[in-house]
């Protein structure tokens, strides 16, 4: 069986009618990188959201790219904000379409430098005047060498931390926002870290990583009731978005990109729906917002069957409701204005 890397041939074998067209998105999440294996740059990310959905603006989010060479460790990252801040730069020039990529920057600041994280935060709102607007320090951690950690290089219990909260201070009194990205059996940390921070809007990424490798493989329905437990302890944590998408990467298990054809929009919501469905109905329509985690979810499906997706999930929901769910909330927690 072979493993593709965003094959668009491969991609291309399922096409569908875009479903209502019209309706304004907000894409909360995807990323901008060339790598020797790949690229995914403006052209890129522009062939995606153009590929029939009405996606107006987007958030970048750090995926360590372009760092600065020759700079401190600390500081290296803020060549990431440069990077994106001229793509959205471009984008916003008028001359590539209706969409406004990166209308906000999520970077990357190491918080264990704890009050020394300042100088960074201040650099990078310097490099992206006027569309920084927070980190993310990702967390994702387990034991089993089966799974991989986060590309940040965690520790076990990064999150409770002291000079990781230390960090996180200066994050608070700075007005910076925090994306969150562990895996689900790390819930009970986030959990705290939100209650001991209730000024920080903090995003959770991807549902909270519901795992379907290693351990984990071959047990979806355990996987399923364990995380609809955990994530329960958020119901009280008013400051905590939570953006659904991001559960067709490898880590969750459905093995998608494994398979002679991608699947459908019809597919994608009889495996995943549930995952959706038990989030807004939790934590209430104002407080969840989709996302495409593009291009890592792009081994999986394409952009135009992934949105027909979520749009099939919220075909019985109101207007107002929709509207909150594919842009309105992603403008709020991101700060991005109308």
């Amino acid at each position: 069986m072979v493993i593709r890397v965003f094959d668009d041939a491969w991609l291309a074998q399922v096409s569908e009618e875009i479903l209502d067209p019209d309706l304004a998105i907000c894409d909360p999440h995807h990323h901008l990188w060339w790598r020797p294996e790949n690229k995914y740059l403006l052209d890129d990310l522009l062939k995606d959201t153009g590929s029939g959905h009405r996606v107006v603006s987007t958030v970048f989010v750090e995926c360590s790219s372009m760092y600065r060479d020759g700079e401190s460790v600390a500081c290296a990252p803020v060549g990431e904000t440069e990077f994106v801040q001229g793509v959205a730069a471009m984008s916003a020039s008028g001359g590539f379409g209706e969409t406004r990529v990166a209308k906000g920057i999520v970077s990357f600041a190491d918080l264990t430098l704890g009050l020394g994280v300042r100088e960074v935060l201040e650099a990078h709102q310097q490099a992206g005047v006027g569309r920084f607007r927070g980190i993310r320090h990702a967390a994702g951690w387990h034991e089993s060498s089966a799974i991989r950690n986060s590309h940040a290089n965690p520790v076990q219990g990064l999150m409770m931390r002291n000079d990781f909260r230390e960090g996180m201070s200066v994050l608070d009194d700075m007005g910076l926002s925090f994306d969150a990205w562990f895996y689900h059996h790390q819930f009970a940390e986030f959990a705290d870290l939100a209650r001991a921070f209730p000024n920080v809007t903090m995003i959770l990424d991807h549902f909270g990583g519901p795992l379907g490798i290693g351990p984990y493989a071959n047990n979806r329905d355990h996987v399923f009731e364990d995380w609809k437990q955990s994530i329960g302890a958020l119901v009280d944590c008013k400051n905590v978005y939570f953006k659904l998408g991001g559960i067709n990467m490898k880590l969750n298990g459905f093995e998608w990109h494994k398979r002679d054809k991608p699947p459908s929009s019809d597919e994608l919501v009889d495996a995943t729906a549930p995952y959706y469905d038990h989030c807004i109905d939790l934590f209430g329509v104002d407080r969840c917002m989709f996302e495409s985690n593009f291009p890592v979810d792009k081994e999986s499906c394409s952009y135009a069957v992934l949105w027909n997706a979520f749009k099939k999930m919220t075909a019985g929901r109101s207007a107002p409701e929709r509207q909150a769910l594919f842009h309105d909330n992603a403008h709020r927690a991101y700060r991005l204005g109308q």
